[in-house]
């Protein structure tokens, strides 16, 4: 029900990070319901504030998108940490918080006074969440981290891609989102653990920790077969037939992942499931060149709208291929609260991605992404009745 408190009602986070992966953290424990008070530069706040276009609002204080995708569920102070006053507004916010979260490069928060047996000094109790590119360790652990970099250096982009020659970042910057979603993850098993002890951790990940940890199949391929998975369009590497296939009039998604489903699909496109060629998985991987090319000679015979409903008909997992606005206007979408919407005080009413993770009984009401130092008066006003 809107209003009920949310599983993490009672924790108070601290974020201090930009661009994505620590914003995108600090989003998925205010969607939990707890109160995140967003730190930024007095001059020009998170760097994603100018990352665009798309821009939106009076062209003299544009709004940028970016921004409001990974920010929702925060309040705004703004605060030069160089500074003593911002020292001083970071101190008194540390004392108050559960949580804390930085993504700068090694070394930063401790030039700036605040190395974590201080801030552990300041708050026992707190959990400190630390995102960096490469690892807060090792010999190149004081890279500058951004995704793109990420992706190729830990080997997702040569696993994407049309084939081998052709290395292909993922289409959302999904090194930065692991590392945020791993975060999180992190942040929670650590308060619960502060339950038992009273003490808070920190709690380190990277872009190149969440990317490689995204491996799953493909690692044990290379770690236990010796085998280097390389990009090979949308099709698996390891089941058949399993990925796109062309039809009259564009693609068609389909999962055959069993020798039951196999039995069920390969009549729909007149081939014999039992045939020599295509008989086990392994076979079909092995000619997935010959079996692809009589799926789609099938399939050419009629458009995507007519493939799917025979698909489902007969029990095969199958899709088409969405572009964005279809999917934000796709009512099963809709129906599981991917789409909210709410008033900035800039743009209106707007729509916004919703989060992924639902719970019974909990509605969050969601606050808007907030705009620059829109809650320094609060949140100091907070502070001051918290220690009168």
């Amino acid at each position: 029900m809107p209003g009920m408190p949310g599983p993490l009602d009672d924790i108070v986070v601290i974020d201090l990070t930009r661009a994505l992966a620590g914003p995108h953290a600090a989003m998925m424990l205010g969607d939990l319901g707890a109160r995140v008070i967003k730190v930024e530069s007095p001059v020009a706040g998170d760097d994603s504030r100018t990352w665009g276009p798309p821009f939106l609002g009076p062209a003299d204080d544009p709004v940028s998108t970016y921004f409001l995708s990974c920010n929702r569920n925060k309040e705004s102070v703004t605060a030069d940490l160089k500074a003593p006053a911002g020292k001083e507004l970071l101190t008194r916010l540390i004392e108050r918080a559960d949580v804390l979260l930085e993504n700068f490069r090694p070394g930063v928060l401790d030039r700036l006074g605040f190395p974590v047996d201080r801030l552990h000094e300041i708050n026992a109790r707190l959990v400190v969440l630390s995102i960096t590119g490469f690892g807060h360790d090792g010999p190149e652990g004081g890279r500058a981290g951004y995704d793109q970099i990420a992706q190729g250096e830990a080997g997702l982009m040569s696993l994407t891609g049309a084939g081998p020659d052709e290395p292909t970042r993922v289409g959302v910057p999904i090194s930065d989102l692991l590392a945020g979603m791993y975060g999180a993850y992190g942040v929670v098993a650590a308060l619960h653990e502060r339950d038992r002890t009273g003490r808070g951790r920190v709690v380190r990940t990277s872009l190149l920790a969440a990317s490689v940890g995204a491996h799953a199949f493909q690692g044990t391929r290379y770690t236990v077969a010796g085998e280097v998975g390389r990009a090979q369009g949308n099709h698996h590497p390891s089941i058949s037939p399993y990925g796109s296939f062309r039809c009259a009039d564009g693609l068609v998604q389909i999962a055959v992942g069993s020798e039951v489903l196999w039995r069920a699909f390969a009549p729909l496109v007149g081939i014999d499931p039992a045939a020599a060629q295509f008989a086990t998985n392994q076979l079909r991987v092995q000619n997935r060149a010959d079996l692809t090319a009589l799926i789609e000679s099938a399939f050419s015979s009629a458009d995507a709208a007519e493939w799917l409903p025979r698909l489902a008909a007969a029990g095969v997992p199958a899709g088409a291929v969405r572009s964005l606005d279809q999917v934000y206007d796709w009512d099963q979408t809709r129906s599981q609260g991917l789409l909210i919407e709410v008033d900035h005080p800039v743009l209106g009413r707007i729509q916004l991605p919703g989060p992924p993770l639902r719970i019974e009984g909990y509605e969050p009401e969601h606050k808007t992404p907030p705009t620059l130092g829109q809650h320094n008066d609060t949140v100091r006003d907070w502070l001051d009745r918290a220690e009168s």
